[in-house]
């Protein structure tokens, strides 16, 4: 027989049980002895049966998937929240249904009406701005919300981030005690998404506090900003703030183009013009010179994320109760900027 043509009734006549125990016995946390559980399960194994999932959540009204909204799958700190989430929420026995928004508003309400149909027992979603409609949606469900990867002022229910407005602040601070007056903030063209405009508000907030000019912002590339928009951006900064110290770019890789750019154009480093990004990606640690940063826990988000969902899908006080977990930032100044 093929999987499809096996069915649990031929399991059950082939073991000599019961349906029912044959239900019983794929489910681990069942009460079924485990002689009867193993034998059931040789049984299934030998006739390639492969349980009906859909034919299971009619029956107990679960679906068993967990949906999950990223902005982007090329963003090696989404891969690893994903990755993390994935392992957590394995000992629940949910799955992930995962979907890429693309930083596009529009694009993440059609992904949330078509899992919607599907009946997620949760949904986890990156907060980058949401679409009126989709908080309409989000709010109307009696289904765990979490946001993650940023602390939203109006959440939707639960959150599990940090402020990245309050990061960028600290990393601007920093540079700022380190002598560095005329700094920049590279970001891509719009800034439209939200992650990336709280951490140009904490760095205009530092800023304005040193009574230094807040508006030196240039543009470059679409989110999510590249290795390449940051080395192309070194000759606008040059023409349009000459005098520049140092710049603060929205993430680690176009920080690394311009520094390669730097290189290439013979300028020192550090001392003359400082250069810093947002994440501790791989590559700011193993460049040369190494990339002065803001470190990010993606895995835990990851972790704590799973962790939440599965309490809440087995919780009486999944609707009546708020959750707000903090994940910890912290900058890390490394050769790039003065030490």
């Amino acid at each position: 027989m093929s999987k499809s043509d096996v069915t649990m009734k031929d399991v059950a006549d082939a073991a000599g049980v019961s349906n029912m125990t044959v239900s019983r016995a794929l489910k681990p946390s069942s009460p079924i002895s485990e002689k009867t559980r193993q034998h059931v399960l040789k049984i299934a194994q030998e006739m390639n049966y492969v349980p009906d999932q859909l034919a299971s959540s009619l029956s107990s009204k679960r679906s068993g998937f967990v949906a999950v909204l990223v902005p982007s799958l090329k963003n090696i700190h989404f891969a690893d929240t994903v990755q993390a989430l994935s392992h957590e929420l394995e000992n629940s026995e949910l799955q992930i249904l995962l979907g890429y928004t693309e930083y596009d508003k529009s694009r993440e309400e059609k992904l949330i009406e078509t899992m919607l149909r599907r009946r997620p027992e949760a949904i986890i979603l990156s907060y980058d701005g949401h679409s009126k409609r989709t908080v309409e949606l989000l709010k109307g469900i009696k289904i765990p919300i979490i946001q993650i990867w940023e602390r939203p002022k109006d959440p939707i229910l639960h959150t599990i981030g940090f402020s990245n407005e309050k990061a960028a602040y600290n990393l601007t601070s920093g540079l700022i005690k380190k002598g560095y007056k005329n700094i920049i903030f590279l970001s891509e063209q719009g800034l439209k998404w939200a992650q990336g405009a709280a951490k140009r508000r904490g760095f205009k907030k530092a800023m304005s506090a040193y009574q230094l000019d807040q508006n030196r912002i240039i543009e470059v590339g679409k989110a999510p900003i590249s290795i390449a928009d940051g080395y192309a951006a070194l000759p606008l900064i040059k023409e349009k703030y000459p005098d520049t110290d140092c710049v603060i770019c929205v993430s680690d890789l176009p920080a690394f183009g311009l520094l390669s750019a730097l290189k290439q154009e013979g300028l020192k480093t550090a001392e003359e013009f400082g250069v810093a990004g947002f994440g501790n990606f791989e590559v700011s640690r193993f460049s040369s010179p190494s990339i002065t940063t803001v470190a990010v826990d993606s895995k835990r988000i990851g972790e704590a994320a799973g962790s939440l969902t599965s309490q809440l899908i087995n919780s009486e006080k999944k609707h009546n109760e708020r959750f707000q977990i903090d994940v910890q930032t912290s900058v890390i100044f490394r050769e790039s900027t003065k030490r």
